[in-house]
């Protein structure tokens, strides 16, 4: 199951005498993620790789290190943890000693591992939005009960006959939410996508 850091985290190593500092945090948005990289890139380091995935959405950069030393491993270390939604920048300051492709490599996407695991982490749950028309009367028990769906109001508005509320909750509670709406309605309501 595909996890996201609940909050930011740093992992920080020396190899052969250049530093090596990570950053990681959770995203939602292409613009969070270069928000985040714009926030704790360091302009006097030597180099600020960076990768990032937003579901089917990845990008990542070798920030002037050899092609495919830097931001590839990193995202490397993203998808072999099962990461998702999830930002990582590790900047490096230059020791004097040249490491290869190889050892860039290793190092980046060590770093980037290190920081991920280093981060505390919460599954993603898969979330449908469903639309329910309840009666005013229906409403209190509605609002009451939700929480054991793990349910959230998304949006709700009322009409001359009740309330129609936009709800968000996991897919694996969609069935069992259902089944008490039309317990509780005698049939009456529905869910709708």
């Amino acid at each position: 199951m595909p996890v996201t850091l609940l909050a930011p985290c740093d992992y920080q190593e020396t190899i052969r005498k250049s530093r090596f500092l990570a950053k990681a945090a959770p995203v939602t948005s292409i613009g969070d993620a270069q928000a985040f990289i714009e926030a704790v890139s360091v302009q006097e380091a030597t180099h600020n790789c960076w990768a990032w995935k937003i579901g089917g959405q990845y990008r990542f950069s070798d920030d002037g290190e050899p092609g495919g030393t830097g931001g590839r491993p990193m995202l490397a270390a993203i998808e072999g943890q099962d990461c998702d939604r999830v930002v990582v920048v590790v900047t490096r300051w230059y020791g004097g000693i040249q490491l290869g492709t190889g050892g860039l490599a290793r190092a980046y996407g060590g770093c980037a591992a290190k920081c991920l695991q280093a981060g505390e982490r919460i599954a993603l749950i898969d979330r449908r939005e469903v639309s329910v028309h309840c009666l005013f009367g229906e409403l209190p028990r509605i609002r009451a009960r939700l929480a054991e769906f793990d349910a959230q109001i998304e949006a709700e508005a009322f009409e001359a006959d009740g309330a129609l509320l936009r709800l968000s909750l996991p897919l694996a509670h969609l069935d069992a939410l259902a089944l008490w709406l039309a317990d509780l309605s005698r049939g009456r309501i529905r869910l709708t996508q």
